[in-house]
């Protein structure tokens, strides 16, 4: 009798248990969820972490994810409006903000991925398309230097930029953001994940950009060479003026210098004329005579007057 009651009693402890288990539920902070009964939703959304009833066994908790998801498309040749053939490769994060739609119309995260597959793709064919190949390759006319207005002018004929990379970004996720609603999603944004030209095209692109590249290094070149001839031009005024004034200065000191210098020969003079006569006539002699050459004197000559009168004395 004691043994049945202890069976009795581990039976209903396990029966308990089951039913606790079917009937409590546990929320964690990154999910949420909805609750069926017989497939058919009970109710609202739960999005409260923290533990949970319900029906047991005739009532199911559906588990979705709260936090920001990946969704990543596969790589798509498409046609620009200028007929260029492109590969693009896009990636897109996504959240779910209404369970209850999400279970009614997807079911589950797999089936969003299908749908995300067909609506991004979409989207990005549409924008593309109607763009040409520079909109989608670069994100805006930096390259053209905008501060400087001539330059720009310059390369006017160049093919500019109105839109950009970013900017055709995100007409692809307005585009596809109204989509998703009717899902229960939202997405968070869309990224250009790769860019790739097709083989028929590659060369064509790639000989555009190296001409653009070289048209504005030619521009720069042309604008470094006026700079260079300006400062050409006023180094060598400068120049000009250093050597005007220094010539200036110069004269202005061998003009004192030879004021300073007849001065002392007129006071020398003034001293002994006789002997001033004599320094100067060597001075002359050792100017016009060289080193290997030869001087005849006549008796009547001024050296010779001088020597003469050396001798006797």
């Amino acid at each position: 009798m004691k043994k049945n009651s202890t069976i009795l009693i581990v039976i209903l402890a396990i029966v308990v248990i089951v039913i606790l288990n079917s009937t409590l539920y546990t929320v964690n902070e990154y999910e949420q969820g909805i609750i069926t009964q017989f497939g058919e939703p009970m109710g609202g959304a739960i999005t409260e972490s923290g533990l949970h009833m319900k029906t047991p066994f005739i009532q199911k908790f559906h588990r979705f994810e709260k936090r920001i998801l990946i969704w990543d498309g596969d790589e798509n040749q498409i046609p620009t409006s200028d007929k260029r053939y492109i590969r693009l490769n896009t990636t897109a994060r996504w959240k779910i903000v209404d369970p209850l739609t999400f279970y009614q119309s997807v079911g589950n995260q797999r089936g969003v991925q299908s749908r995300l597959d067909d609506i991004i793709d979409s989207a990005s064919r549409d924008v593309v398309s109607a763009h040409n190949l520079i909109e989608i390759v670069r994100n805006s006319n930096d390259v053209l230097n905008k501060q400087e207005e001539n330059l720009i002018a310059q390369t006017s004929k160049l093919e500019r930029v109105t839109l950009g990379r970013d900017s055709l970004r995100l007409l692809i996720m307005d585009k596809a953001s109204e989509l998703v609603t009717q899902y229960g999603i939202e997405l968070i944004d869309v990224q250009i994940k790769r860019l790739n030209y097709v083989q028929e095209v590659r060369q064509k692109v790639y000989e555009r950009m190296i001409s653009e590249r070289q048209k504005i290094a030619a521009m720069y070149r042309s604008e470094g060479k006026g700079e260079k001839a300006s400062i050409d031009g006023q180094r060598e005024r400068e120049l000009q003026r250093i050597q005007s004034e220094a010539y200036k200065e110069a004269q202005d000191i061998k003009g004192k210098a030879d004021a300073e210098a007849t001065k002392i020969y007129a006071e020398s003079y003034g001293k002994n004329p006789e002997f001033y006569s004599f320094l100067k006539t060597l001075e002359i002699y050792r100017n016009t005579i060289g080193e290997n050459s030869r001087a005849i004197l006549t008796t009547d000559s001024d050296i010779y007057k001088y020597l003469k009168k050396s001798r006797v004395r």
